[in-house]
């Protein structure tokens, strides 16, 4: 009886209990300063968002992100919440998606509910203050906490989160600053933890250490590229797969960085993993971190993947990265694949019979890699090398799965930029 008396009290009383205090998760803050502004930003992670606010906002999608802005000049500057995320949420909105509610405590209770259902009934007054009571700290406490939507006024500072949408893995903020010239940009890529990422795996500074390292010019480059091998292969490297289209220039950081804000990184294949694409699949959703199978070049799978879905998990662009023994300018040199996922078909080729289908046109796929790149801003540079060799759509080439595939033969090097800037195209061949 001591035990369901004391449940009774729980479900009477609702503490909400967030914790101001900690904020450990805002010393990893990111500084960045321009000009008279100076911008800090922290993203919180689920186990963060959940001890700082008290409740477990990752499950509904929300991820809390600090910003900091100080305004040294004698003009006043507005943060631009559409461009660090279009839809993020308002502070009522953020905290109406995590108030509590009777019937989620009902639930909670299970069958323990029904045996004590009339004296239930009989407090339910009781219980509604109480919930109410709970969702007003709630709202007070978001709204204390959130990022105004007001001018930082010269000389002046402002602080405080903004609620966007749940991005795991490694998460691009852009901070617009409005001011009476115009717009400054911010730009962060920020670490986030809890994903599985497949890169975890792979160290890359050591995937070469036999070799020399090679700096290359613009003509070493062509050359280098032109050898490379035309197709990634199975693990035996006795048959030819996707086409290596795609060339990266870069720094890893500045790869996530540049392909952040509208690519996701891909979580390693496990039962958790496999069971969430199978799902994924029998139910049309959306998993936005699904494993891609492994290709090989160089003796090995990639050594990184990205990919953009679409509504669901069958339509998606995913591209494999490995890294070269080259820098151009200091910066590492990647090799790829990339191509679009279309729909799904059976195939016995797999060893869950069944296989992403991909659009035969993969030209289509490597250029769109360029103009998003351009679109973000994070494209220095540009041009097409030949390598892959060409084939007609009426003669095509196939995968390891059999879909066949038509390209004109190129390549498409991108030159990423570590900020936001103006691209232009060069021609490599």
């Amino acid at each position: 009886m001591r035990i369901a008396d004391g449940s009774i009290l729980r479900w009477l009383v609702i503490p909400y209990s967030p914790c101001p205090d900690a904020r450990g998760c805002l010393n990893a803050a990111i500084t960045q300063q321009r000009h008279d502004l100076e911008v800090r930003v922290a993203v919180l992670d689920g186990a963060a968002s959940r001890k700082f606010f008290g409740v477990p906002m990752a499950r509904r999608g929300i991820q809390p992100v600090w910003v900091h802005v100080v305004n040294h000049s004698d003009r006043p500057y507005r943060l631009q919440f559409v461009a660090l995320d279009p839809n993020h949420f308002s502070p009522l909105e953020a905290a109406a998606l995590n108030h509590y509610s009777i019937g989620k405590r009902l639930l909670g209770f299970g069958l323990l509910a029904w045996l004590f259902l009339p004296l239930l009934i009989l407090l339910l007054p009781i219980k509604l203050l109480a919930v109410r009571s709970a969702n007003r700290k709630m709202d007070a406490f978001f709204l204390e906490h959130a990022f105004r939507m007001r001018p930082v006024p010269p000389g002046g500072e402002q602080a405080g989160f903004v609620f966007t949408n749940l991005s795991e893995g490694n998460k691009v903020v852009l901070v617009q600053l409005l001011g009476p010239d115009g717009l400054e940009d911010f730009e962060f890529s920020v670490p986030v933890e809890g994903l599985r990422a497949d890169h975890l795996r792979r160290e890359f500074h050591a995937l070469h250490a036999d070799e020399a390292v090679t700096e290359v010019d613009i003509p070493g480059l062509r050359q280098y590229l032109a050898a490379a091998p035309q197709a990634t292969t199975n693990g035996r490297g006795v048959r030819s797969g996707d086409p290596v289209n795609l060339v990266v220039i870069g720094d890893f950081p500045s790869v996530l960085g540049a392909f952040g804000a509208r690519w996701d990184e891909t979580e390693i294949i496990s039962l958790a993993t496999c069971w969430k694409t199978v799902r994924a699949f029998i139910t049309g959703a959306e998993y936005r971190y699904s494993p891609v199978s492994a290709l090989f070049l160089f003796g090995r799978s990639q050594d990184f993947a990205l990919q953009r879905i679409r509504n669901s998990i069958n339509e998606r662009l995913h591209l494999r990265l490995w890294i070269t023994p080259l820098r151009f300018h200091g910066q590492s040199v990647w090799v790829g694949q990339v191509s679009r996922d279309i729909g799904v078909r059976l195939t016995w080729r797999t060893w869950n019979l069944t296989t992403h289908r991909i659009d035969p046109d993969v030209d289509e796929a490597r250029d769109y890699v360029v103009e998003d790149l351009m679109h973000v801003g994070r494209l220095e540079m540009a041009g097409y090398v030949d390598g892959v060799g060409s084939c007609e759509r009426v003669t095509p080439r196939r995968n390891l799965t059999g879909d066949p595939y038509y390209t004109d033969g190129k390549r498409a090097a991108v030159f990423l930029s570590e900020s936001r800037t103006t691209p232009k195209y060069i021609a490599l061949s």
